[in-house]
C-alpha cells in the first residue's frame, strides 16, 4: 500500500512537471537569448506549434520604435515569403557618416507552414544595437490556419512572475573590450614585476636547494653517530 502511494505521488509530481514546462517550452523566443551591445547579430526567432489541430501560417514580429536599428535582413526560408516595414524617425540617426531617417519596425513572413508538433526558425541579421539598454522587447504575433491569433507581446515585470504570453526579450551585454585596453605588449610595470617574479623565485629555489643540502647532512651526521655509538658499545663489551 504504501509503496503505491509513493508511486502515485511520483506521477503526480511528474504530471505538474511537464504540465508547468510545457508553456513555457512552446513560447515564441529569440536564440540566442543575448547579444553584444552597440554590435551587429544574428538572431533566431523560434516559433513552436502550440495547437494539435492546426498549423502556424503567420508569423509578425514587431521591432521597438524607441530603440531604431539602422539594419535588419532577414535570411530567405523555403517556402516562406518575408515583408519589411519601415517607419520614419521623429529623430533622424546618423551612421557611418550617412543620416538615416527611416528604421524597421515590422517584420513578417507569410505563406509557409508549421505543423503540429514542429517548429521554425527565422533568422535576422540587426543591428546596430543599442549600447544604452540592457534589452530589446519584441513583440510577435502568431496566426494559425483555423485563424486564430496568439499575441505574445507581455512584458516580464522584475520580481514578478511570466505573464501567459511573453514577448520574446533580446539581453544586451557589455561588449568585449568595452574598457578601451589595449594590448599594445607588456608595459614597464609589467616588466618590473616580471622581474620580480623571477627574483623571488630565484630566491626560493636557492633557499630551497640550500635547505635540502642542510637536510642531508645532518642525516649523514645523524647516521654516523648512530654508528660510532654502535663501535663504541661494541669495543666496551
Amino acid at each position: 500500500m504504501k509503496t503505491s502511494r509513493v508511486s502515485f505521488a511520483a506521477a503526480l509530481a511528474a504530471g505538474a512537471v511537464l504540465v508547468l514546462s510545457g508553456p513555457a517550452f512552446a513560447h515564441v523566443g529569440v536564440q540566442p537569448g543575448e547579444a553584444a551591445k552597440g554590435g551587429y547579430a544574428v538572431i533566431n526567432f523560434k516559433v513552436p506549434n502550440e495547437r494539435d489541430n492546426a498549423s502556424t501560417t503567420q508569423l509578425e514580429v514587431n521591432f521597438p520604435i524607441d530603440q531604431p536599428l539602422t539594419s535588419v535582413m532577414p535570411q530567405d526560408i523555403p517556402g516562406w515569403t518575408v515583408n519589411v516595414e519601415k517607419s520614419k524617425l521623429d529623430k533622424p540617426l546618423t551612421v557611418h557618416g550617412k543620416q538615416i531617417n527611416e528604421a524597421v519596425t515590422k517584420v513578417t513572413w507569410t505563406g509557409g507552414k508549421i505543423e503540429p508538433g514542429k517548429f521554425q526558425q527565422f533568422p535576422v541579421s540587426i543591428g546596430k544595437l543599442p549600447d544604452n539598454a540592457d534589452q530589446m522587447v519584441f513583440k510577435a504575433i502568431q496566426t494559425y490556419d483555423n485563424n486564430e491569433v496568439v499575441r505574445w507581446i507581455e512584458e516580464t515585470k522584475a520580481g514578478a512572475p511570466e505573464p501567459q504570453n511573453p514577448a520574446p526579450v533580446l539581453k544586451l551585454t557589455a561588449a568585449a573590450g568595452s574598457d578601451d585596453h589595449h594590448d599594445d605588449g607588456p608595459t614597464k610595470s609589467d616588466d618590473a614585476k616580471g622581474h620580480e617574479d623571477s627574483h623571488d623565485e630565484a630566491a626560493a629555489s636557492g633557499s630551497d636547494t640550500t635547505a635540502r643540502a642542510l637536510g642531508i647532512a645532518g642525516i649523514v651526521l645523524g647516521l654516523g653517530g648512530v654508528a660510532f655509538g654502535f663501535a663504541s658499545r661494541r669495543r666496551a663489551s
